[in-house]
């Protein structure tokens, strides 16, 4: 393997194992200069593994990488917080609310429980057992946690059993999240079972909400599930430039900068 395969892998590695890479530090730990780093960088970003950010890059999800529970609790806490607040606030008067898989979406779901009043009733359907955790204890929320395989990576069930379970059910508002938003590719994700369970929520609700970090927009992943115009909002953190914001607000959904 030539030096220059070998650095990017480690780069990769790296990313994939901290959520993020910095130009700064890498060019001290691989010994090499800044500006190779940042060669090596848009050399894997060109390749759709990585996407650069302000001072370095971030992994990509892919059909053959998908970021794990740890990684994703450890990455940009206070953004997927800052998110969580203001998708909650779009709940409105809904009464059934589909609380997607992920680290993002789990906090969405403890946001809402938290605001509710106590003559509130709400129903959740989830497939993320992180989301039945967190606020199936809440008394006036009804958790219907959807059956079938479990993947690991998520601890949320995919597959027939809940696409099934799904196809019966009329959603009030849907909290989705994404592995890549673009303009070209609408809304995508690494898993094509994923994908699926997705879609179909994107059929059965009423309204839909999509939430993720910046570093989510501009990225195209394997499996595509829906469009930027299936959504009211798209709700992400202000590392997503007011350009970029009307960019994709011209296509028809708002877009909270949180």
């Amino acid at each position: 393997m030539s030096e220059i395969a070998e650095r990017h892998r480690a780069i990769l590695t790296r990313a994939r194992e901290d959520g993020k890479v910095q130009v700064s530090r890498l060019a001290t730990d691989l010994d090499v200069a800044p500006e190779t780093v940042r060669r090596d960088l848009r050399r894997l970003a060109d390749r759709g593994l990585l996407q650069r950010v302000h001072g370095g890059a971030a992994p990509v999800e892919s059909a053959g990488y998908e970021s794990d529970i740890p990684c994703r609790t450890r990455s940009m806490t206070a953004e997927k917080q800052r998110i969580a607040v203001s998708a909650a606030a779009l709940l409105e008067a809904a009464s059934s609310v589909y609380v997607d898989e992920g680290i993002t979406p789990r906090l969405v779901a403890k946001q809402i429980a938290l605001g509710l009043s106590e003559t509130t009733r709400l129903t959740i359907v989830t497939p993320s057992l992180l989301v039945a955790e967190a606020v199936g204890n809440t008394s006036n929320v009804t958790v219907l946690l959807l059956g079938g395989r479990v993947r690991g990576l998520s601890l949320a069930t995919v597959d027939h059993w809940a696409t099934r379970m799904l196809a019966g059910l009329v959603i009030d508002l849907a909290y989705l999240s994404t592995s890549g938003v673009s303009l070209a590719h609408g809304l995508t994700t690494s898993d094509p079972a994923v994908a699926d369970l997705k879609n179909v929520v994107v059929t059965r609700a009423r309204r839909r909400i999509c939430v993720g970090v910046h570093n989510k927009f501009g990225v195209s992943s394997f499996s595509r599930f829906a469009d930027i115009v299936d959504f009211e909002a798209l709700v992400t953190d202000t590392g997503l430039s007011t350009v970029q914001a009307a960019r994709y607000a011209a296509l028809g959904p708002r877009v909270v900068r949180a």
